[in-house]
Formats: structure tokens, C-alpha cells, sequence
């Protein structure tokens, strides 16, 4: 079977979409024909293969370098969607293309790529567009450019065979959108069992660890007031590995009240992830309410795989909550519950045995239920099972 990976980032670059993507296309390749298209991120492979996996074939194109900054990120994408449209013509036809969402409106490619070679189309939703632009007031909501590109986008998402979510909440977002429940699969992202395993708790002050992105869909507000009380606090160590506009934020917030007991590091290599999560007690992650279903935080399934317990501030129908609840493998604070989460981190302070039950509950749920194995094997099954089902005819989805 051939198969058509699309998404502007993939190996080596560091970003989760690449990280997952690469896991993707070196397990699909041990059965299949698998070709990813992408931008080329400085990268020069003269066999256009990948240097840990030879049976991947990647097709890394010239586009202009992605930034933050808004003029220079859509003409990154724009240079990546033409680019991957006339790729995507050209490479020999796949019988499925799986499209993510970097960039947003790539799945309208996939669909243009599934109509004109008559073959079939997967969406892999890392986020839910245009909703998360609009949850994190990027968009006006029932704006111009949020019902167009929402119309649009659920054209494609209507034309395809089968739409992987990363959670039942973001599944919920697709059907309020008028989505066919039939098309949609959850299967959750994951993290590597054999990278990142548990060890020891470090002694000395309650660590609360926070590992990755701190953007514009994250709560920040109710751990910054916690940290505020607990300014430079004995007992209490409070850790932001990684980046992000909130991140910022906050580390201008602990400097100009002289917090010291707050430590701000970059982005760890993913071989060295394991180690940077075990530094931490608990494994903080948080979500905006309004967010709900537009994305699902993925850092989670990294700190079970460590061996520490969840520390979600966030909304309780989002999948970290019910996991939490399902598993208990660590702890749910609502937004805003400033006295609940300092309380919480006083109990555990006092009694560091319950931190050591939930992150050994937290490692048996991810061994059970995320590891890589897992996730890898049901998204392949996702992409088998399109070519086994009838097509969608073009009259058919005009319909829908």
C-alpha cells in the first residue's frame, strides 16, 4: 500500500507535529510505501530519505522559513501548500493521503489531491480550525474569516474518508459542526515507553514541573497566583522547561517581584526528556476553558510515561480531566481555584506517598493504554481501513 504523509514539519525538526509524524512514518513504513511531504527545514538529504529510516522517502521542498511573526508565517504557508499541491500531483499516486493541520487549511489540499487522483484522503486533526483561533481570540468568533474558512474547511472534512481527533472532546467539536460521527476516530496521541521511563523522585522541595509550550490556549493565570503566594518559598520549587508567549509572560511576573523560586529553562532535546520529567514531583498542564475540544493537550502522555502524576488546571469534560478521574493518576483543579491548588500543593508537600501512588498509577495507564505501540497500531489501522471501504462519490458528499 502506498501512503502520502502531508505536514509542512517532519524530521528533524523538534516540533510535536514532526515528533508524532515521524513516529508515524517509520512504523507504517516496516508494512507500506510511505512518502511524507514537507518543507525542507534546512535539511539537506540528497535521497531525499530519512537517515534513520531508509524505507521513508521524504520529499522536503523549498518554502519560506516559518516564524512567529504573522506576515512571515502565512507566507510560509502559502509557499508549503502550493508546494505540497504540486508535489502531491506529481510523486506517484498513493492509494491514501493523510493531511495534518500544519499548515490549518492543509487538509483542502488532501481533498484536492483524493478528488483529482481518484483515491482517498485521511485528516489527522491536531487542532481544530478555525475554533482555536477564534477560543484564543485570534479570530472573531462568526467572523468572515471564521465562517469561511469554517465552511471551507468542513467541505473537506465532509469529502474525507476517515478523520483521526486526538480525544472524545475534540470529537464533540467536530459533530457540533455537523461532522458524520462515522467518519470520526479518536485515537490519542502517545509518547515512547522505552525513552521515557520512571525514576527515582527527587528529595527536597515539592518540584511542580511543567514541560513544553506555554501559548495562548493555556491557563496561566491560577498557577501564577499560586506561585505568587508562594514567593520564594522553602518547601515549594516551581519549573518551566521550554517556550511560548505566556511563558514570557510569566517569567517578566517572577522577575519583577524577585520570585527566586522559579526556574525558566529552553527546550530539552527529546532523548533528554525523560531525565528533564523526572526532575519534577508532579507534571503541571493546563488548558483555557474556552478551548474545550479545539485541542488536546498532548504533554500528558510524556509524564506518565515518567512515572509522575498529572497536575491539570483545566476544564473538567477535557481529556486530561477524565483521565484523571478514569485512572487517578493525579490531580483535576479547576480554573481559578487558586486556594484548591494551594492547598493540594501543601497536602502532597506533607505526604509525598501520594505522589508516589499516582505516578505508579500514571505508568501503568500509559504502559496499558498510550504507549507508542498503541497509538502507532490504531492510527495504521485508521489508514488501512480506508482502502477497504467504497468510496465517497462526488454526488454522495455533495449531499452531506
Amino acid at each position: 500500500m502506498r501512503i502520502a504523509l502531508l505536514n509542512q514539519f517532519f524530521w528533524p525538526d523538534a516540533s510535536a507535529t514532526s515528533q508524532i509524524l515521524s513516529d508515524a512514518a517509520r512504523f507504517l513504513a516496516e508494512e507500506h510505501k510511505v512518502t511524507v511531504i514537507c518543507s525542507d527545514n534546512g535539511v539537506t538529504n540528497p535521497d531525499g530519505t530519512l537517515a534513520f529510516e531508509s524505507r521513508v522517502s521524504a520529499i522536503r521542498m523549498r518554502s519560506v522559513a516559518f516564524s512567529h511573526q504573522t506576515l512571515q508565517r502565512l507566507s510560509s504557508y502559502l509557499s508549503y501548500l502550493a508546494g505540497s499541491l504540486f508535489c502531491g500531483l506529481k510523486c506517484e499516486c498513493p492509494e491514501v493521503y493523510v493531511t495534518l493541520t500544519t499548515p490549518p487549511v492543509l487538509p483542502i489540499i488532501g481533498s484536492l489531491l483524493s478528488t483529482l487522483r481518484q483515491t482517498n484522503h485521511v485528516i489527522w486533526e491536531m487542532d481544530i480550525y478555525p475554533d482555536i483561533a477564534t477560543d484564543i481570540r485570534y479570530l472573531k468568533p462568526a467572523g468572515l474569516f471564521d465562517r469561511l474558512s469554517g465552511s471551507i474547511l468542513d467541505w473537506s472534512r465532509r469529502r474525507a474518508h476517515a478523520i483521526i481527533v486526538l480525544g472524545q472532546d475534540m470529537k464533540e467539536r467536530l459533530e457540533a459542526r455537523g461532522i458524520p460521527t462515522s467518519r470520526i476516530h479518536i485515537v490519542e496521541n502517545w509518547a515512547d515507553g522505552n525513552e521515557i521511563r520512571p525514576l527515582p523522585f527527587p528529595d527536597g522541595p515539592l518540584v511542580t514541573h511543567y514541560s513544553g509550550n506555554l501559548g495562548l490556549a493555556h491557563d496561566t493565570n491560577t498557577i501564577q497566583e499560586v506561585i505568587k503566594r508562594l514567593a520564594n518559598h522553602p518547601d515549594f520549587q516551581f519549573v518551566f522547561a521550554g517556550g511560548g508567549p505566556r511563558r514570557s509572560a510569566l517569567a517578566q511576573f517572577c522577575r519583577s517581584r524577585g520570585i527566586s523560586n522559579v526556574d525558566f529553562r529552553s527546550y530539552c532535546e527529546r532523548s533528554e526528556l525523560g531525565n528533564s520529567l523526572a526532575e519534577g514531583h508532579l507534571g503541571l498542564v493546563t488548558q483555557l476553558p474556552r478551548t474545550l475540544g479545539s485541542v488536546v493537550p498532548s504533554k500528558i502522555y510524556g509524564i506518565m510515561a515518567a512515572g509522575r502524576p498529572l497536575l491539570f488546571i483545566g476544564p473538567g469534560e477535557s481529556t486530561p480531566a477524565r483521565h484523571i478521574r478514569n485512572f487517578q493518576c493525579g490531580w483535576h483543579i479547576q480554573p481559578g481555584d487558586v486556594d484548591g491548588l494551594e492547598s493540594l500543593l501543601f497536602l502532597l508537600n506533607g505526604n509525598r506517598r501520594l505522589l508516589h501512588e499516582a505516578g505508579a498509577r500514571a505508568r501503568q495507564t500509559f504502559e496499558s493504554e498510550f504507549d507508542s505501540p498503541i497509538g502507532l497500531s490504531a492510527i495504521k489501522n485508521v489508514i488501512e481501513g480506508t482502502t477497504i471501504q467504497p468510496k465517497l462519490s462526488t454526488r454522495h458528499n455533495a449531499r452531506i
